[in-house]
């Protein structure tokens, strides 16, 4: 039988199971279930938000942001080329033109000195994205805000339960988004979320949740009956998904522990080798606690990246690339407010490679991860 190492492997860590049934038995199937209100409050007391709506995607929560913010044709939205086409398309979706600011080299997040070269005053929104979970300089970019008119959501996708300089990851910007997709740390298939982090925001994010109503009001007694008063959409999680979603949370330390382990397994094994062959492991970087998302590498090259890819692959080691730059994209030439130049974006993205990843990988997996990779890299 022919040895294979998925890429991502979603597991059931503590009460998912017991959590949807029960979900069922209630019939409380919809967005307002218990469930979704114990996922809720287990976000929001980390987040120290004002309120968190979970969403069906990260997507949903950051289109979400576009209408909170009244985006429209001719604003512009900064955005990192090296991310996933849903921080940029969630905008576009409102009118916004894109522009593309490059990546530092290290953290691998959006390049504050690179966005103040493209502010001006169409800017209405940063969005920093914390790549593998490891925080950008979002503190810098909060300093830039101050003197410019533009609001920061940071996309959270990978990084919740990361911090900078202990502070959560998500809690710096009006708004910031999350990601409980299969591949997530924390998951529920397909979810997400948007933290709210301004008391001013709470009930527009609920009207443009709840279809454009004031249906929040009507269920707190504030109205007798609700009706349509704004824009918006159904962007509420099910409640079956929230069940599974908060035996997730509940296991966050576990989880969180496990996947600290498995980071530390591939990096004390890895990083012995990176100079004699020329790559570099993921950065383990002071002030920036990491909820260890992923493990990457390096290489020297996209020729060396491409050649150990396959050859990982062929042993059936499903490792992969990641982003491919947005601002060289088809979609770009519609999109874009100039394509931009890029070129730490460029680099990074033709030499990363990831390594499979997740909670259930085992010491003996990732020794055999470790040994076709080495010899990989050698050639």
């Amino acid at each position: 039988m022919t040895l294979t190492i998925p890429f991502n492997k979603p597991s059931v860590e503590g009460r998912e199971i017991e959590l949807v049934l029960a979900a069922i038995e209630r019939g409380e199937t919809a967005g307002s279930a218990e469930s979704a209100v114990a996922a809720v409050g287990i976000l929001q007391e980390e987040l120290a938000a004002e309120d968190v709506l979970l969403t069906t995607s990260c997507t949903a929560a950051l289109e979400l942001v576009a209408l909170l913010l009244d985006i429209k044709p001719g604003d512009v939205v900064i955005v990192p080329s090296f991310t996933f086409v849903s921080t940029a398309v969630s905008f576009v979706r409102s009118g916004a033109k894109i522009r593309f600011a490059d990546i530092d080299p290290v953290t691998l997040g959006i390049d504050v000195d690179h966005v103040a070269e493209l502010l001006d005053d169409r800017v209405r929104a940063v969005i920093p994205v914390h790549y593998a979970g490891i925080a950008a300089d979002v503190d810098r970019l909060v300093e830039l805000s101050r003197s410019n008119a533009f609001d920061i959501v940071e996309d959270n996708a990978h990084g919740l339960y990361g911090r900078l300089n202990n502070k959560p990851l998500g809690s710096f910007g009006r708004f910031s988004t999350l990601s409980f997709h299969e591949t997530k740390n924390f998951t529920c298939g397909e979810g997400g979320a948007l933290v709210v982090n301004r008391q001013s925001d709470v009930d527009r994010a609920h009207t443009l949740c709840d279809k454009g109503t004031n249906r929040r009001k009507f269920l707190t007694g504030a109205v007798d009956s609700y009706t349509w008063v704004d824009t918006g959409s159904s962007f509420r999680l099910s409640g079956l998904l929230a069940a599974f979603l908060q035996g997730q949370l509940e296991q966050r330390s576990p989880i969180l522990a496990k996947r600290a382990a498995v980071t530390e397994a591939y990096r004390e094994r890895l990083a012995p080798h990176s100079e004699e062959l020329g790559f570099s492991c993921i950065p383990d970087l002071d002030n920036r606690l990491s909820p260890c998302h992923m493990f990457y590498v390096l290489l020297d090259s996209r020729q060396s990246r491409d050649r150990v890819l396959t050859e990982l692959r062929q042993a059936g080691i499903m490792a992969t690339f990641h982003y491919v730059p947005l601002h060289s994209s088809p979609g770009a030439t519609r999109f874009a407010d100039g394509n931009g130049d890029c070129p730490v974006t460029e680099d990074i993205s033709g030499r990363l490679l990831r390594l499979p990843f997740f909670n259930s990988l085992t010491i003996d997996d990732i020794e055999i991860v470790v040994d076709r990779f080495l010899r990989s890299a050698k050639h």
